[in-house]
């Protein structure tokens, strides 16, 4: 499945999304941001995919939004329409029960470093280099971007990110957490690929709870949380594959997770 700015790949339960339009770095266009509309809350709710793995072609993962959209006026009920559109596919990556990944093979600048920060784990080539580049234009970090670099990185660090608009590169932003490896530039992919095939060979259903249970620990007060927990623990519990993760664990062989 593919079109001309978006590309799907697949291999077993890895869905590769590749950002496909190089020859504007990946910017987030009209039309690659409504291929992501389109694509991407039908691909997360497939039974059969079990990870999913979003990098960009060519030098750049993405440049962040089209500038030359933006000098079309927009009214603020047409900005929040627009916004509400992203916001859709945001959400779903956000919550998706099942682990995301993304490769950050070039510059992530702007509603690119957004998209790069979706990832439940961010890998980055040695080549790459983060920017929010909000400030520079006025206006407001997008793309969740405020939600999830904080999460990472600390407040702090994140504001000084977000305010100053600098460059931050690759050796830096995995000495601060906000990736978690840096990948020789040739080897990115594929090491990519070798982390999204080890998840999507695991427990999808246990993997899925506990992403759920590190966004509700930032959102929910002690009591709740546990609550939550202790629902979690029970619905995998019941699982095939922890009956199957038992069975291995006591044979000595490795478990045969089928992702329910």
């Amino acid at each position: 499945m593919s079109d001309e700015a978006l590309r799907i790949e697949r291999e077993g339960g890895i869905a590769v999304l590749r950002l496909c339009q190089p020859e504007s770095r990946n910017a987030l266009t009209a039309a690659l941001r409504e291929a992501l509309e389109a694509r991407l809350p039908a691909l997360l709710a497939e039974q059969d995919v079990r990870c999913l793995l979003i990098t960009g072609s060519g030098s750049t993962f993405s440049a962040g939004g089209d500038i030359t959209s933006f000098l079309r006026p927009m009214s603020p009920g047409a900005v929040r329409a627009r916004m509400a559109r992203s916001h859709a596919w945001i959400e779903a990556l956000l919550t998706a029960e099942k682990p995301v990944v993304t490769a950050v093979n070039g510059p992530a600048v702007g509603a690119g470093f957004g998209l790069a920060m979706l990832g439940d784990i961010v890998l980055a080539a040695r080549r790459a280099w983060f920017m929010s580049g909000f400030s520079t234009i006025a206006v407001a970090a997008d793309y969740a971007l405020a939600r999830t670099l904080p999460r990472a990185v600390g407040a702090i660090r994140a504001k000084d990110i977000l305010f100053s608009g600098r460059r931050v590169e690759a050796e830096e932003a995995e000495r601060i957490g906000l990736v978690a490896r840096l990948v020789d530039d040739a080897m990115l992919e594929t090491e990519a690929l070798g982390v999204a095939r080890q998840l999507a060979e695991g427990p999808t259903l246990a993997l899925g709870l506990t992403k759920t249970l590190v966004a509700k620990g930032f959102e929910l007060g002690t009591a709740a949380y546990l609550e939550a927990e202790g629902f979690a623990q029970a619905t995998a519990f019941g699982s095939t594959d922890h009956r199957e993760g038992v069975s291995a664990f006591l044979e000595k062989r490795k478990p045969r997770f089928e992702g329910r």
